[in-house]
């Protein structure tokens, strides 16, 4: 009982795993189905195996039919061996002689394999049969059951009272006895020849049959088995090395995605060729999309630049208190201007395959120039790797970089570290669907921002320090961009007490660096 009582749960639970998996393939069948590999391999293998099954029963029953047929010449040959081996004796009237068969299995009783002769009509005399048949009676059907062909010959199925299922042949045969021998009852008057009715029957056990049918098919199960199996491995071979040429439109797709080529270029079959110049009279258009874009809005740029210049011109000469209102709004403006025009020009190209930038050459440019507008501080730039790629446009990231080393270097006391890298995991931006991210930093070793001064200074215009200059729209124009990459920005304080800039770039696919 206790036994029965410790299998009850074990066995309850290994029936809900099995439960659990079968539902859980059932779920996912139709996300396996949606490939075309599975699909075909599927149809190819469902479509391979009923053929298999067909021509295993065709193939099956004509091997069978041939062998019945076999099995009836054989009987007959032997039917018309034992027709030539027997004759009527002259003397005693009585049937004479054996057919010469040399199979042992006519010599043991109950094998199933028989012979007999026997009289008909007014032929009284005693039967011939093989030493098998002792004791054994093989039923002989009417002739209404089972009729004669005009050959006077019979073909039927049966069981032996050995219970052996047999097949016999028979045949009715006129056979000639000579008159006036010794011991004859006709005169002188009758003819000369007398003509005897016998049936001769040869039987033959199906278990031969049977057995060579049972042999055949063995073989032909596993010769079938071994060339399904070869079949679907060649079939899988063969899909896979068809749709070879979709697996590498897809490298190239990812390649242009991540920025490494501008064409869907290769050799590809005349199936897929419309497809790729589809593709790159996209990429074309896409390319045009964003110069026209740029173009549109570096004249916007251009025409308001003039404007803004003179406002600020005139506020230089004009008099205190107003030159100071002037001059404040005209740069606000020629700022909000500017950031406009970023937002604008870079929604034009955000989702464009064009966007690359080697990091290295911008933050170098950036350290340069930054050394020689304070060369009383300290710039410390590291890059892992160092052909780091960004997704972005190269005026943006110096824009972004730009505004905060700016700032860092306002405020630091001697030193200010800049450091990018591939963002750790876990580090992403806002794009699900991107999976290549690069985390820059920007620290210095400057007073630092409290939580609430960092709220205060991510917006638009706002200038926690009155002292330095600036117009207060450096971190909003970095927030902005970040945004509209769909990055991440963040500000901290950084381990020395100073001020971390933290922000998470869109890169250039890091396993293709």
């Amino acid at each position: 009982m206790a036994d029965n009582a410790d299998s009850g749960p074990t066995a309850e639970t290994a029936k809900g795993k099995l439960v659990r998996r079968l539902r859980a393939f059932s779920a996912s069948l139709p996300a396996r189905l949606n490939s075309l590999t599975a699909r075909v391999l599927l149809y190819t293998t469902v479509w391979s195996v009923i053929g298999l099954v067909i021509l295993a029963f065709v193939i099956s029953n004509l091997y069978a039919a041939g062998a019945e047929r076999n099995l009836r010449d054989l009987l007959r040959t032997q039917l018309y061996s034992a027709v030539n081996s027997v004759s009527i004796d002259p003397g005693t009237k009585a049937l004479q002689g054996r057919p010469a068969l040399d199979e042992l299995a006519f010599q043991q009783p109950g094998s199933g394999w028989y012979w007999e002769v026997l009289p008909l009509g007014d032929y009284k005399t005693d039967k011939l049969a093989s030493d098998s048949m002792e004791g054994i009676v093989v039923p002989t059907p009417s002739n209404t059951e089972v009729q004669f062909n005009p050959r006077f010959e019979r073909f039927y199925q049966t069981k032996d009272s050995a219970g052996n299922d047999v097949r016999v042949a028979e045949a009715e045969i006129s056979m000639q006895e000579e008159a006036g021998d010794e011991g004859s009852d006709f005169s002188a008057d009758e003819p000369e020849a007398v003509y005897r009715s016998v049936r001769f029957r040869m039987i033959g056990n199906h278990k031969v049959v049977d057995d060579d049918v049972a042999l055949f098919n063995r073989s032909l199960y596993f010769a079938l088995a071994l060339f399904g199996a070869g079949s679907l491995v060649l079939n899988a071979f063969v899909v896979l090395v068809g749709l070879r040429p979709l697996d590498r439109v897809r490298a190239a797709l990812t390649r242009i995605r991540d920025g490494h080529a501008e064409r869907l270029d290769g050799n590809l079959p005349l199936e897929i060729q419309p497809m790729a110049t589809e593709v790159n009279a996209l990429i074309e258009s896409n390319r045009r999309v964003v110069e026209r874009a740029r173009m549109q809005v570096g004249n916007l740029a251009h025409s308001l630049k003039t404007p803004i210049a003179v406002l600020l011109n005139d506020a230089s000469q004009m008099q205190a208190p107003h030159n100071g209102l002037v001059r404040s709004q005209a740069e606000i403006m020629q700022g909000q201007v500017q950031s406009y025009l970023n937002r604008a020009r870079i929604a034009a190209q955000r989702d464009s395959i064009l966007a690359r930038t080697e990091a290295e050459p911008v933050l170098q440019r950036l350290v340069r120039v930054m050394r020689k507008l304070n060369p009383d501080k300290e710039y410390a730039l590291s890059i892992e790797p160092k052909n780091l790629r960004l997704a972005m446009e190269a005026q943006d990231i110096e824009e972004t970089i730009g505004n905060l080393v700016e700032n860092a270097g306002r405020f630091a006391k001697h030193r200010i570290t800049i450091a990018a890298r591939i963002a750790p995991q876990g580090v992403t931006g806002d794009d699900p669907a991107r999976r290549h991210w690069a985390q820059l930093t920007i620290e210095d070793d400057g007073p630092g921002l409290e939580p609430g001064q960092i709220k205060e200074a991510l917006k638009r215009g706002r200038r926690l320090d009155e002292s330095k200059p600036g117009t207060g729209l450096g971190l909003s124009i970095v927030s902005e961009i970040v945004s509209e990459y769909k990055g991440a920005f963040s500000l901290s304080r950084a381990a020395s007490g100073g001020l971390r800039a933290e922000l998470v770039l869109p890169m250039i696919a890091a396993r293709e660096i």
